[in-house]
């Protein structure tokens, strides 16, 4: 299946841009999740290991721990995903500190197989404390995650990194990145969300910052917005207003998890409320 070429998605956003029609990107555990996220008009997918979890009533944090082969999961996602979107540009969830990738390989997999593009998940930046210094030491390091972004750059593949720090976002933006995603931390709300976030407040603050970072080095870098207490759209809204050069949301859990279980829940209780 062929990818959609990253000249031709550029293109889009940057006249969404222009016309102020903020870009929406969503995480799809599922085919299924996909499907409707494209029809529901969405301009971007991402696929990686966490969908996978998350929607099989896990964590989205499974992710980043010794589960499974991450770049493993995401290629045979690949099979029940990019089939059922052949319009929307869907990337792969890559994950760059795996010492057994060959990523000039690897990439050209990715491409091969029909995505349009990368992000950077599983992703050390979601580390914080002693456990993260001693990655960092040991040479699992948030910098091979910017490597690899910077090689699907020069393969001409579409990258919307995580960043969660001013220096991220400058590193990321040097790197070529295409689309920065402002990433605020875990996604707050419903059965498996995160409890411990930052205020609304401290992220617009953040995200404001890392804009600033990253368009003093390029200006015509985009920004999304992602996680933590931006979990539904009103949280976004707000982003989006207090926020002049984010250009749109990206959602995982905001995206796929809290809407399914919503509509689950109530539609069982509207079953169960039927009388004889």
């Amino acid at each position: 299946m062929p990818s959609i070429p990253r000249a031709e998605i550029l293109a889009k956003f940057r006249k969404m841009i222009a016309d102020k029609h903020p870009i929406i990107g969503g995480g799809a555990g599922t085919g299924l999740s996909a499907k409707c996220e494209a029809a529901g008009g969405i301009d971007l997918i991402v696929i990686y290991n966490s969908g996978r979890y998350r929607m099989a009533g896990r964590g989205s944090l499974a992710g980043v721990l010794a589960y499974g082969n991450a770049n493993q999961i995401v290629m045979d996602m690949a099979r029940e995903v990019l089939p059922v979107v052949p319009h929307t540009p869907v990337l792969a969830g890559v994950c760059g500190t795996d010492p057994f990738v060959d990523f000039d390989v690897f990439l050209d997999d990715v491409k091969r197989v029909g995505f349009s593009g990368i992000q950077n998940f599983p992703t050390v930046g979601l580390i914080d404390g002693n456990f993260r210094r001693n990655l960092e030491e040991t040479g699992m390091s948030y910098a091979l995650e910017v490597d690899v972004v910077a090689r699907a750059h020069k393969k001409d593949l579409l990258t919307t990194p995580y960043v969660f720090d001013v220096e991220q976002a400058r590193d990321m933006t040097k790197a070529g990145a295409d689309v920065l995603v402002a990433h605020m931390g875990l996604t707050s709300g419903g059965a498996i969300g995160a409890g411990t976030t930052m205020t609304l407040e401290q992220s617009i603050t953040l995200i404001n910052e890392i804009s600033e970072a990253a368009r003093s080095i390029r200006p015509d870098v985009m920004l999304l917005c992602h996680g933590g207490p931006i979990a539904m759209p009103d949280d976004a809204q707000k982003v989006l207003d207090n926020c002049p050069d984010c250009h749109g949301f990206y959602g995982a859990s905001s995206m796929e998890r809290l809407p399914v279980e919503v509509a689950l829940t109530e539609q069982t209780r509207r079953f169960k409320a039927m009388k004889r």
